[in-house]
């Protein structure tokens, strides 16, 4: 069979709208010729120097590592999985999202030697916008904890960073659906290219999601010019079937997701996975009580991760999770992408 490369990914996913924006491809790229530029986040732009479209030279380790290539093979409801619980970090997480277990189980793999790095989301406090970063301290991840993935950024541009930069070996991986999606692609493949990304990836956890949104729409759009909320009185985010806004005042408002619909991004729009199956271990403030993280645990890999944390003092498991709440944010999310 011939090689899928570029000019393939092209024209069956950027040109028709299915891009994810998870950076997959721009990490990968041994030619650095794919970027997202500022203002077009819908997909990333070849700034010249594929080998594949200019000499036709094969490549294709961006089409192989592509979450969208095969929307036949996306995961639905909730996937495989070993076991639910509610979790919560021990320790204290200022900044955590719900229970701050998925802080806990990075921090401890950090403290033990099971990582060396993380790829993850940041972003700044007064603007609220988002960057994917490389964190190798628990010190530092414990500082920029708290879910960064109501809007879009392509996280996975920072694991060339971390492996082919930086040279991290073992490397986690905190990204929404796509992006864990994106990750198994890149484990299973026998590319040549992608194999020191496979190789240095140890841990996936994937975060519940039933869309990510543009920064622009979003914050620029629909809470500062609409709502009239600046950037820098948001405490944190949530979308619990309704985006929730928690401002530094304690004051609170919900807007249906409908009134975002606009702020989508297009390639959000054929995805039905909202509990990021392909990962090692998923998680979300969904199903739990208050002060509580769900972790699905899918693998004897989450198992181990989250097993040593619990071992080590740093993560708590507790309460019953509410099942059926997820299983109908999951068939919700799995019926408004067939509409």
């Amino acid at each position: 069979m011939e090689m899928k490369t570029f000019k393939d990914l092209k024209s069956e996913v950027w040109d028709t709208e299915l891009c994810s924006g998870c950076g997959a491809c721009v990490a990968v790229c041994p030619a650095d010729a794919l970027r997202f530029e500022p203002g077009n986040t819908d997909t990333p732009v070849n700034i010249g120097y594929c080998k594949a479209e200019n000499d036709g030279v094969p490549c294709g380790a961006c089409y192989a590592a592509c979450p969208r290539v095969d929307l036949a093979a996306q995961g639905k409801m909730l996937g495989p999985y070993e076991d639910i619980v509610a979790a919560r970090a021990v320790f204290p997480v200022e900044r955590k999202q719900s229970g701050g277990a998925v802080t806990a189980i990075l921090v401890n793999a950090l403290d033990e030697g099971l990582i060396d790095a993380v790829v993850t989301v940041t972003r700044d406090p007064w603007t609220m916008k988002p960057s994917s970063a490389v964190i190798t301290s628990s010190e530092e991840l414990v500082q920029h904890a708290g879910s960064r993935y109501s809007w879009w950024v392509p996280l996975l541009a920072s694991l060339k960073e971390a492996v082919v930069t930086r040279k991290y070996r073992r490397v986690a991986v905190v990204g929404v659906p796509c992006v864990a999606r994106a990750t198994q692609a890149i484990r299973a493949s026998d590319h040549e290219l992608l194999r020191p990304y496979a190789k240095a990836i140890r841990l996936v956890i994937g975060l519940f999601c039933t869309e990510t949104f543009d920064y622009a729409k979003l914050v620029e759009g629909k809470l500062q010019s609409e709502k009239k909320i600046e950037p820098w009185e948001i405490r944190h985010l949530d979308i619990k079937g309704k985006l929730d806004v928690y401002l530094q005042d304690e004051r609170h408002i919900s807007i249906p997701l409908a009134e975002l619909e606009e702020s989508v991004r297009p390639g959000c729009r054929v995805c039905n996975d909202f509990t990021a199956v392909n990962a090692d271990v998923s998680a979300g403030a969904v199903g739990s009580p208050d002060g509580y993280t769900t972790l699905v645990i899918r693998n004897d890999i989450g198992r181990g991760f989250v097993d040593r944390a619990v071992w080590q003092g740093k993560l708590a498991t507790g309460s019953a999770v509410d099942l059926p709440v997820i299983e109908q944010l999951a068939a919700r999310k799995a019926q408004r992408r067939q509409e």
